[in-house]
């Protein structure tokens, strides 16, 4: 942890402060790079320490006698932008320093008002961003340090067009930090060309101190049911699970047909006001609700502690977005359980991805508002409504 001890003394004094016993091997990794201005690809699992990875190092890189934006994070999702502002609150907390959101869906005028105090640094949402960059009240050739979070989200072709952007109207010197839970080689090399020399880290999960113990499971259901059995899911005890819907029609058509039906289940999609999705992620998070369902989209970057479950109603495309999607739950030495809910056309795809995440997953069926082992024979409906 030699890093903190060449960092100015109020970032050490924070860290003491924060009870940190010990780094995370990706702080221990990119922090000394970030600190050289070295371009970095890293790879971390999710809920590994990887925003602060990166906020430390800007921290100690801005300077305060500068009276411009030196740093911008860009993020995938709101929440995602909301939850990195929150942590560099907590951390500039007492000092000169200031940071802006600068999401979609919030207040132009009001962003507009902060952006003209000069905010060293910015953290927003790409589409957000580019429309002030592109009215120029966001420069950025006084962006010293840029950071992507989430980058195999923002290398997307949905974003990447933007990305290249923004960095393009970077000035030469800048420095580009490049962050995600997964890096797709495509990712890597659309990267690569827009970096110099890139370091690239990588930390699995073997790396991590250790973890609670996830086991992967499923249960047989037909299509038609699987809204029935998320009602049950529900009304478990002691269930605090993360849902995940493939598309956003499907999502909002569960959303109906479960409040009817009186679930304890929230949902988080694009379409919803900034209200509306505090409103329920707090719900979710108080335990108000047993089940949070989202989209892969919506869901990026959250950080919700406790999650004992993760929940695929499909099954996800790639063993990448599969391995994201799990990496919510088993946090923190607790236990926890990946649950993908297996419908008969997609048992094959299912099969052969797992074998490239997971040791054997385990059959289960829902029985007196229990999950327990078992392929029974008899239909599954009779244990789903009750």
């Amino acid at each position: 942890m030699e890093f903190i001890n060449g960092m100015n003394d109020k970032w050490q004094e924070k860290w003491q402060k924060a009870g940190f016993e010990s780094a995370m091997p990706i702080q221990e990794k990119m922090i000394p790079e970030m600190l050289a201005g070295k371009d970095i690809v890293a790879e971390s699992p999710t809920g590994s320490g990887k925003t602060l990875a990166y906020v430390l190092p800007i921290l100690e890189a801005i300077d305060p006698q500068r009276k411009q934006t030196q740093a911008m994070i860009v993020a995938p999702s709101q929440e995602l932008a909301m939850q990195i502002v929150n942590v560099i609150r907590e951390w500039i907390e007492g000092t000169d320093l200031t940071v802006t959101q600068l999401i979609g869906g919030a207040n132009m005028q009001r962003q507009l008002e902060k952006l003209k105090k000069k905010p060293a640094i910015v953290v927003g949402t790409p589409g957000r961003l580019n429309e002030l960059v592109k009215s120029k009240k966001l420069k950025m050739h006084e962006i010293r340090t840029l950071v992507l979070d989430e980058g195999d989200q923002l290398m997307a072709r949905e974003h990447r067009g933007i990305m290249k952007d923004l960095i393009s109207a970077t000035q030469q010197d800048r420095q580009i930090v490049l962050v995600s839970a997964t890096i797709t080689e495509e990712v890597e090399l659309v990267a690569e060309r827009m970096m110099k020399d890139p370091v690239r880290i990588r930390v699995t999960a073997e790396d991590m101190p250790a973890q609670g113990k996830i086991t992967h499971s499923f249960i047989k259901v037909d299509e038609r049911d699987k809204t029935d059995l998320l009602r049950s899911l529900s009304h478990m005890k002691d269930m605090k699970g993360l849902v995940f819907v493939n598309n956003l029609d499907q999502l909002l058509m569960k959303e109906d047909k479960l409040k009817f039906r009186d679930a304890k289940i929230v949902v988080l999609h694009s379409e919803m006001k900034k209200d509306e999705r505090k409103r329920a992620l707090d719900a979710f998070r108080k335990g108000d609700v047993s089940l949070l369902m989202a989209t892969e989209v919506a869901a990026r970057g959250l950080d919700i502690e406790m999650v004992t479950h993760v929940i695929h109603v499909d099954v996800p495309q790639t063993p990448e977005q599969y391995v994201h999607r799990s990496g919510r739950t088993g946090r923190a030495g607790a236990d926890g359980e990946v649950l993908t809910l297996l419908a008969y056309k997609d048992e094959k795809h299912y099969k052969k991805m797992i074998k490239q995440v997971a040791s054997k997953p385990v059959q289960k069926v829902l029985r007196g508002g229990e999950l327990i082992e078992g392929n029974s024979k008899t239909s599954l409906v009779k244990g789903v409504r009750k």
